[in-house]
C-alpha cells in the first residue's frame, strides 16, 4: 500500500521523460541538460544536513556527493580525495596556514601562518627612522610591510619583523605561497581572538606593522589582549599572515 502511494504521489508531482525528472514544472519537460529539475518560486532546495563528526562517518563517499555542514556553516563536496567548501570557513587549513578572518561571505580572508617567524625580533632595522608605516585595518600590514623595508634600507647586519615576513614562503599542494606580511595592529587583533583556533602561539607580545612614533611601534600582548607601543629595538615575536 506504502508504495502505490508513493508511486501515486511521484506521478502527481513529477514528469518523467527520456529518464529525466521534472517537479513542479507544470507540464513542461526537464531542462536538456538537467536530469532534475525543481522549479520553485517560494521555497528552496534543502541538501542532507550534518555536522562534521556525521560526515566523517559517510563510507566511501562518491565524488560529487554535496552536504551541507552545520559545523561550518557552508556546502561541502567530496572531490574523490578530500571534503571541500564552496566558501571558506575560520579554521580551515588554506593557502598554506590557517583562515583566521573572513568577509564577503567566505570569499575572502586572511590566514595565519601555522608558527611563529621569529620568537624575538626587533621592528627596526638598525636606525631610527619615521617610516610612516600607519596603515590599519585589514590588508593594511601588506602595505605597511612594504613601506618599512624600503624606509630601512640596508640594514645593520641583523633582520627585523617586517623582513622576516616578506621573505617567509611556504609551499603547499605544489603552490609556493610568498605574499606574506607583518599584519597592522586591526588584523594582529582580529588574529588574536582567533588564536585558539590558530594555535601555537606564545604568551607574550607580538610586534604588529603599525608605527606609533619615529622610534616606537605598535605591539599586542596575546596573554592579556592588551595593545601598546614599544621602542623599536625591543625583541618580540612575530607571526606572519597572508590576504586571500
Amino acid at each position: 500500500m506504502k508504495n502505490y502511494l508513493f508511486l501515486i504521489a511521484f506521478l502527481f508531482f513529477a514528469k518523467i521523460s527520456f529518464s529525466q525528472v521534472a517537479i513542479n514544472t507544470t507540464g513542461a519537460s526537464a531542462d536538456p541538460s538537467a536530469i532534475l529539475d525543481i522549479k520553485s518560486t517560494t521555497k528552496g532546495f534543502l541538501p542532507p544536513r550534518m555536522d562534521t563528526d556525521q560526515r566523517n562517518l559517510i563510507v566511501s563517499p562518491a565524488v560529487g556527493l554535496t552536504i551541507y555542514n552545520t559545523t561550518i556553516k557552508a556546502f561541502q563536496v567530496y572531490n574523490g580525495t578530500k571534503w571541500y567548501s564552496t566558501v571558506h570557513f575560520i579554521g580551515e587549513n588554506y593557502g598554506s596556514g590557517i583562515v583566521f578572518y573572513i568577509y564577503d561571505n567566505g570569499q575572502h580572508g586572511l590566514v595565519a601562518a601555522t608558527a611563529d617567524q621569529s620568537t624575538g625580533i626587533r621592528w627596526y632595522g638598525g636606525t631610527i627612522t619615521y617610516t610612516r608605516a600607519k596603515a590599519d585595518g585589514v590588508g593594511a600590514g601588506l602595505k605597511n610591510t612594504s613601506i618599512i623595508i624600503a624606509n630601512q634600507g640596508p640594514d645593520d647586519g641583523n633582520t627585523f619583523a617586517a623582513r622576516v615576513c616578506n621573505e617567509y614562503s611556504v609551499t603547499s599542494d605544489g603552490v609556493k605561497y610568498g605574499d606574506w606580511y607583518l599584519p597592522s595592529l586591526y588584523e594582529l587583533n582580529l588574529l588574536y581572538l582567533k588564536s585558539d583556533v590558530v594555535g601555537g602561539f606564545a604568551s607574550s607580545s607580538y610586534w604588529s606593522s603599525s608605527e606609533y612614533i619615529d622610534s616606537m611601534a605598535f605591539e599586542l600582548n596575546f596573554n592579556s589582549g592588551s595593545q601598546s607601543f614599544a621602542g623599536k629595538h625591543n625583541s618580540y615575536r612575530v607571526r606572519a599572515i597572508r590576504a586571500f
